[in-house]
């Protein structure tokens, strides 16, 4: 098959190219290989190739929306069954998985040939995909810069026509923000719509989880569908809207009031480049007949930053404690990870039940606004994707934090606000996706802009509980207004 005719496709193209018998299952999957292995050296997107499964899986009867298309899983979270699933780092990259995760399942079961793995910051807990395990994706636009993170290796697979739609997670917009660096669409459901089992209830307190990166709205609205439905390990039964998301693609949006705002977890302004983004969404949106203004209500506590935190330090710490009773112990993870589960540890119970607590105020904050507004549109990034290593910790913190966890005395660090500084320093160019998921409201970044470098700088539409299919809709019509299906290979 030849690339233009592959990635002149998206998912549910190729599914309809597959049952009308113009292309074989076979024919996509060596197609994705041979992508895989020319491109995959400049990118470092993929991480794992499953490809005997996959050559496996073409002898089964596949059915179902995306039957015989190919698809990568994320190494986080997205097991398996007898492939490591290594969350990015080396405590984990010896222990194959015992089954398959349910949304896995559900992909399988959807039709889709799974044939490899993407790479993913350690634990995902940075919006940079450059674990020392793997090293480095690199973005398509720009091999020099980031995808972003965690979600790194999906976006960049995505966005090189690997490809069509890839498997993602987001625990504070590890979809979103790779999406918006890399010029694709990126969903994150609202709490609860997408299982986390069998292993897990929640993930982080319900504030992550698993979804796609897709490169156009139809396939991620069709991906919704796969993946959503009762599971009886769920921790509560969401409700499920009537019809198909799907169905909602290319429906009217009708007139909306849509209300935009800069303002951050951080309290940072954004650079010009992302209030030129911003602006240029409003002004698209207000030629399309929306309703356009400026939110005025505050939507950020004075603790919003501790409060997302809190939480995701107490699991990072939790999860370095489970693996670190493994024969690499310490040795097996990045020094910012041990740092943070330090830091984590030394998190009190009232501490971590009042934050928690907080995020209910947060979606006090946020109802407000949606009284008024349909939709609230925000940055995804507060600057064009940063060149790879912009946010390694400098060697002098580096050696310092070496010489605190030695001595077991992390704790001064944080008096000191060394680990504050680490983690403002993480979330200064991607401070605006957080919200969505302490409040567990849906949201989604669109690819609408390029900065004069050419880069991609997508936006950000936060939508109330239940509003994936309003945000289907919207992407949707904007996808028509200014379509970006193009895969953006310019390496």
């Amino acid at each position: 098959m030849h690339d233009a005719e592959y990635t002149a496709l998206d998912g549910l193209g190729m599914a309809a190219a597959v049952a009308d018998g113009q292309v074989s299952a076979r024919e996509l999957l060596e197609t994705a290989l041979r992508r895989t292995k020319e491109l995959n050296p400049k990118l470092n997107a993929v991480v794992r190739l499953l490809e005997r499964q996959a050559t496996a899986r073409l002898a089964e009867n596949l059915t179902g929306p995306f039957a015989g298309v190919p698809f990568l899983l994320k190494d986080l979270g997205q097991d398996f069954a007898g492939a490591p699933t290594t969350a990015g780092s080396r405590a984990r990259s010896g222990t194959p998985a015992g089954q398959h995760a349910t949304v896995v399942q559900r992909w399988l079961d959807a039709g889709l040939v799974i044939f490899g793995k993407t790479n993913t910051s350690e634990f995902g807990a940075k919006a940079v995909t450059e674990p020392e395990l793997f090293g480095p994706a690199r973005n398509p636009w720009d091999p020099r810069r980031t995808p972003g993170g965690s979600s790194g290796g999906a976006a960049a697979a995505v966005a090189a026509g690997i490809v069509p739609v890839a498997g993602a997670s987001d625990g504070g917009g590890s979809i979103r923000i790779p999406a918006a660096c890399c010029g694709v669409f990126g969903l994150k459901p609202g709490r609860g719509l997408i299982p986390a089992g069998p292993r897990n209830g929640e993930l982080i307190n319900g504030s992550a989880t698993h979804g796609v990166i897709s490169r156009t709205v139809r396939d991620s609205a069709a991906m919704l569908d796969v993946l959503t439905g009762p599971d009886p390990l769920a921790p509560f039964a969401s409700a499920f809207p009537a019809g198909s998301y799907l169905g909602e693609v290319g429906k009217d949006p009708g007139r909306l009031r849509i209300g935009w705002q800069t303002d951050s977890i951080l309290g940072t302004a954004p650079a010009p480049e992302a209030t030129a983004a911003l602006r240029d969404a409003a002004n698209l949106l207000s030629g399309l007949g929306h309703e356009v203004a400026r939110v005025r209500t505050e939507v950020y506590g004075p603790d919003t930053i501790r409060d997302f935190l809190v939480p995701f330090l107490v699991q990072i710490a939790v999860d370095v404690g489970e693996q670190g009773r493994g024969s690499r112990g310490r040795n097996g993870f990045e020094l910012d990870t041990l740092l943070a589960a330090a830091a984590g540890r030394g998190i009190r119970a009232p501490e971590l039940s009042r934050a928690i607590e907080n995020w209910q105020r947060a979606r006090i904050r946020l109802a407000e606004v949606h009284r008024e507004f349909d939709v609230l549109l925000t940055p995804a990034l507060a600057r064009a994707p940063l060149p790879i290593g912009s946010l390694r910790t400098p060697a002098a913190e580096r050696a310092a934090a070496r010489a605190f966890l030695a001595s077991g005395t992390v704790g001064l660090l944080t008096r000191l606000g060394v680990l504050d500084r680490i983690a403002r320093r993480q979330l200064s160019w991607a401070p605006y996706t957080q919200l969505a998921n302490i409040t567990g409201r849906p949201a989604a970044t669109v690819p609408l802009y390029r900065t004069g470098d050419g880069l991609p700088l997508g936006v950000q539409f936060i939508a109330p509980p239940g509003g994936e299919g309003l945000l289907l809709r919207l992407a949707a019509e904007l996808e028509t207004a200014r379509p970006w299906d193009q895969p953006s290979v310019v390496l």
